[in-house]
């Protein structure tokens, strides 16, 4: 059904959402060449920020270019099989997401309160170690989650009020009882969502205690300044995430949520590449040292 019917809003929404695209694809492959071709951009924080920006590249291009296409198309029908796909896709890199954004702060842990030891935890086994661990994880969460849903009866009502095949309003055109289902959907709400982001609460509480025990106020705003950017995806990741994913019950029509889904499935891959690029010194000086060999 989309975000509108009105066919001005329509293109006006457009026109938004291409130009939020072509933004955050081109951000991101941007972070991805800058920490590639820069020697002193190797360390695992910024391998870990490819890999998050080669993930976000993926993940809003599974919902945006069908949603532009239904912008400008009156008809709106997507297949059962190209929805059950579309829907683990999105499930899958947003998993993938979760994790790696866990990882990402274990990582500001260890700098931080163990930096004689940094190099020799975090070494290049390890972080592909973890990378690994986190694709093959989201893989096999997705699966068992998808092949759940499509396995139950749908018949009847076929509208779906969202601008993708996301899981909920999926759920909602299910003819069977759904409460097992929903219980498998907070389950995986657990796993994907909570889990990662008590990590991430942990790592950042610990991360303080130790910057408050540094005796100077130039030691300390250094040691958060690496952090502040990775702090602020996850507070408006999660926040939103949270919001549609911790009360998986039948919904109303128009009830809203779509409207939120637009903050963790379109802004957040865009946001990804600016907050990096804005907050970070390093990101900056090899951005502006790139452009300068460009021209």
């Amino acid at each position: 059904m989309g975000l509108s019917s009105i066919d001005v809003v329509q293109q006006v929404l457009f026109g938004i959402f291409l130009l939020i695209y072509m933004f955050t694809v081109v951000g991101n492959i941007l972070i991805i060449i800058i920490v590639t071709v820069e020697s002193k951009l190797c360390s695992p924080m910024y391998f870990f920020l490819r890999n998050l920006s080669l993930t976000e590249i993926f993940y809003i291009s599974v919902t945006v270019p069908r949603m532009l296409k239904d912008l400008l198309d009156h008809d709106k029908c997507i297949s059962f099989i190209e929805c059950a796909t579309q829907l683990y896709f999105f499930c899958f890199l947003g998993t993938t997401e979760c994790f790696t954004l866990a990882i990402m702060a274990y990582d500001r842990y260890v700098a931080i309160c163990s930096p004689l030891l940094y190099t020799s935890i975090m070494t290049r086994t390890l972080c592909l170690r973890f990378v690994i661990g986190t694709f093959l994880s989201a893989i096999l969460l997705s699966i068992g989650q998808i092949t759940f849903v499509f396995s139950l009866p749908f018949c009847g009502l076929n509208k779906i009020d969202h601008f993708f095949c996301d899981l909920l309003p999926v759920v909602n055109l299910i003819c069977a009882d759904t409460y097992t289902n929903e219980i498998t959907i907070l389950l995986y709400g657990f796993l994907v969502i909570f889990t990662p982001f008590v990590l991430i609460l942990v790592s950042y509480i610990k991360i303080l205690a130790a910057v408050l025990n540094i005796s100077n106020t130039a030691g300390q705003k250094k040691a958060l300044s690496t952090c502040v950017s990775h702090l602020t995806v996850v507070g408006i990741f999660f926040s939103t995430t949270f919001f549609i994913y911790a009360r998986p019950k039948k919904m109303s029509q128009f009830d809203g949520n779509k409207y939120v889904s637009i903050f963790y499935s379109i802004l957040i891959p865009l946001l990804n590449p600016i907050i990096y690029c804005l907050r970070n010194t390093e990101v900056k000086q090899s951005m502006r040292k790139l452009l300068r060999l460009c021209y």
